[in-house]
């Protein structure tokens, strides 16, 4: 388990982290949300032990991880700009990272870079920005570490990739139980892998919740009343998030489960109802907006 508690950190005048407290668990995905400036990057590197937190302390598995062999080689970071040494190739920085990390896997790292086509003895200052992250991921995969924390792990890579590198992580958390933190800017890149999100914004942590549980809880509803019933009589017992109306056409965003939405509309007189499933980024407009923040310019820009 990853605890974050309390922790503040500031570059001259810019506060980039602002009192954050977090608990990864084990065994799970968690994903970082937040735009340029939020302060994702700066929690991973404090995560890492990279920089040293201005206040509170960070556990990995109950070591503070500042300075602390024991507590960073359970974890390995891959950095938006992932860093390789000058005129190294794949094979170089294999050797490095075995040198580095005790359970680094050597013939699986061997057969993944034969299997993304990249060459073991190319330079990789050649590499495109998709390659280098490639090489990143599978470096840090291969590295055979607990966590893995991911910066924009996804950017630069084509849509393929993306799932390919997806179904890696999906085989290594199932294998040996390998938990990913992942930092990203896109909803939508994280949707399908995640279990548990964080949205930062300013420095701060806006919502920190399981996806599972926000999924299950909140139903979006498209509805049209029969001639005659009010909206005040028709929704009065539901817990109204969001509400918008379209000529006859009422969509909803309530707060209970698919069965006790079912339920409520079916003593409702509408001409039709249904209840559909709400993406992450719905759900996080929602929540977000409740609490006053205009989220769709923190997450769309």
């Amino acid at each position: 388990m990853i605890e974050i508690r309390d922790v503040s950190k500031r570059f001259e005048e810019i506060q980039a982290v602002d009192h954050v407290s977090i608990n990864i668990k084990e065994d799970s995905v968690f994903g970082l949300i937040g735009t340029n400036g939020a302060g994702k990057s700066t929690v991973l590197r404090m995560m890492s032990g990279v920089i040293r937190p201005d206040e509170g302390e960070i556990l990995v598995d109950g070591i503070p991880v500042f300075d602390r062999v024991e507590a960073k080689e359970r974890l390995f970071f891959i950095a938006d700009e992932p860093y390789f040494f000058a005129n190294a190739t794949p094979e170089d920085m294999g050797r490095y990272y075995n040198s580095i990390f005790p359970r680094f896997n050597q013939s699986q790292y061997r057969e993944y870079l034969e299997s993304f086509d990249l060459g073991k003895r190319r330079k990789v200052g050649t590499f495109s920005k998709g390659m280098k992250k490639q090489l990143a991921i599978l470096c840090g995969i291969c590295a055979g570490t607990k966590y893995l924390f991911c910066d924009e792990t996804f950017d630069g890579l084509d849509p393929v990739m993306r799932q390919g590198i997806k179904s890696l992580m999906a085989r290594e958390m199932d294998e040996r139980g390998m938990t990913p933190i992942i930092a990203s800017h896109n909803l939508r890149e994280l949707e399908d892998i995640c279990d548990h999100v964080g949205l930062l914004h300013k420095g701060g942590v806006l919502l920190s919740r399981e996806l599972e549980e926000m999924k299950c809880n909140i139903q979006k509803v498209q509805c049209v009343l029969e001639a005659g019933v009010s909206e005040e009589t028709a929704f009065q017992g539901l817990d109204v998030v969001k509400s918008e109306k379209r000529g006859s056409l009422y969509t909803l965003t309530v707060r209970g489960s698919r069965e006790e939405i079912i339920n409520y509309f079916g003593s409702v007189d509408t001409i039709f109802f249904e209840a559909l499933p709400l993406s992450l980024e719905e759900i996080f407009i929602s929540e977000t907006e409740v609490v006053g923040y205009d989220i769709k310019k923190i997450i769309l820009g």
